[in-house]
């Protein structure tokens, strides 16, 4: 008696997949991501508690009073605070810190955004030797760059011979003593280093906007203030402010173009350590510094965030 007998069906094969093999790269780059972590925990500590400890100790010491030959009271006290801000002479110092840093700040990103700019768009073998060339520029000490430009800048010397023979000015331009030769003292220190922030923020940018705007009919001067410094934006504010901070802890500058007559805060700090022997003032000093800096960079990145809502808000 025939029946129907059905045939065997041919068994379903899974199509191979190398899902398996990507779960575990996967979670070996995770295990790999932890272990780096991990390595990086016992640095970051002692950074942490280095940081800390010194910056406890000028803080705790500031509240103390000085007894003079070096000796510090017991007790704690606001009486160098008091004398700090009721102190014309004190607050001057301040204002002409930040006043040269700003100044010094503003000069060095002006100089430095068209360099790195330049280098960022090169395409030859030349970006990398100028790279180079800054990066080797920034290993020389801060005193041979001062006195290299104050051999440039004394009374005879090239620069100043060389602008007033083309008449730019009439008379050479003195720099020792002068809050203009600490700004550029500051600029010099600080160029180098700025070059190469903005050089990696330009290079997060795609050549391929800039040719957009152009082939809409924009020219280069409405690419840079439409579509360049806008999105560079967040990295010039964030240059800007490592920049400051640089000049408002600098000391080699200021003491030797300043030669004395331009008192910053770091010089002020250094003259109440070494000669008037006041560790508690000048404690009371660096407190004062840390905390302008720390309240400027505040305020900045108040701005920083004001404008950037209100660009959401027009937009």
């Amino acid at each position: 008696m025939p029946t129907d007998i059905a045939a065997p069906r041919a068994p379903r094969f899974k199509p191979f997949s190398f899902a398996f093999l990507r779960r575990k790269a996967t979670s070996g780059d995770e295990g790999d991501g932890r272990v780096w972590a991990l390595m990086l925990v016992p640095s970051l500590i002692v950074f942490v508690v280095l940081l800390v400890a010194s910056l406890g100790l000028f803080i705790e010491g500031s509240l103390r009073r000085d007894l003079g030959y070096g000796r510090t009271g017991t007790e704690w006290e606001i009486s160098n605070y008091l004398r700090v801000f009721t102190d014309s002479f004190y607050l001057k110092c301040l204002w002409i810190t930040v006043k040269v840093s700003a100044m010094a700040t503003i000069g060095t990103m002006l100089l430095a955004f068209p360099v790195a700019y330049v280098i960022a768009r090169l395409r030859s073998r030349w970006a990398m030797l100028l790279l180079a060339g800054i990066v080797a520029s920034t290993f020389i000490t801060i005193v041979i760059k001062v006195f290299g430009l104050m051999i440039l800048f004394a009374s005879n010397g090239f620069m100043n011979r060389t602008l007033v023979a083309l008449g730019i000015v009439g008379e050479p331009i003195i720099l020792l003593g002068s809050e203009g030769g600490v700004v550029v003292g500051l600029m010099q220190f600080t160029l180098g280093f700025a070059v190469l922030l903005l050089y990696s923020v330009v290079q997060t940018i795609p050549r391929s906007y800039e040719e957009a705007a152009q082939a809409l009919g924009a020219n280069r001067l409405r690419v840079a203030r439409r579509v360049l410094l806008p999105l560079c934006l967040p990295g010039i504010s964030v240059g800007g402010l490592m920049i400051f901070n640089m000049c408002m802890g600098a000391f080699t500058s200021a003491a030797l173009i300043g030669g004395g007559k331009v008192m910053t805060l770091p010089i002020l700090i250094q003259r109440t350590i070494m000669m008037e022997v006041k560790y508690s003032m000048a404690a009371t000093l660096a407190a004062l510094l840390l905390f302008a800096v720390i309240a400027v960079n505040l305020f900045s990145i108040f701005l920083m965030r004001r404008m950037r809502a209100g660009r959401k808000v027009i937009a």
